[in-house]
């Protein structure tokens, strides 16, 4: 937690103290005016929380929907690792230069969204972009691994 978020969580909790013992107060001198003031306070509150739990929503699936995307000419994105790959005019891969993926575990698959890799951009001409590991590629004209 940031040090604004930290100062904001507690103003929050101070206000509502605040409030509350403001309505205890109150009750003690007039309960029914008591009753009508904390309705409304109830309400507003519902209403703000309603705003405040849409929004959260919304900036979380911002930042976890972003996916994958390359854009230009011979762009190239990968929501995970790549490797093997010959990109490029006359470039090559040697089969043994290539170690083999590690197989998928069942925990990866069902991860949950906030330990998803982030969201996968190439944007330009030539570019590349992955959000795992990149190895024993032959990137760019006239390359090679061996």
């Amino acid at each position: 937690m940031t040090g604004n978020s930290r100062k904001a969580m507690w103003a929050v909790a101070t206000l509502c103290g605040v409030t509350g013992m403001g309505l205890v107060v109150f009750a003690s001198f007039n309960l029914d005016s008591a009753d009508k003031t904390a309705s409304v306070v109830a309400a507003v509150a519902a209403l703000a929380d309603l705003g405040l739990g849409t929004y959260a929503v919304l900036q979380a699936l911002g930042e976890a929907g972003g996916g994958v995307r390359a854009r230009g000419t011979r762009a190239i994105a990968a929501g995970g690792s790549i490797s093997g790959n010959a990109i490029g005019a006359r470039s090559k891969v040697d089969a043994s230069a290539v170690l083999p993926a590690p197989p998928a575990t069942p925990a990866a698959s069902s991860a949950s969204p906030a330990a998803a890799p982030p969201p996968v951009e190439a944007s330009g001409d030539g570019t590349v972009a992955a959000a795992g590991d990149v190895s024993g590629n032959a990137l760019g004209d006239d390359s090679e691994v061996r």
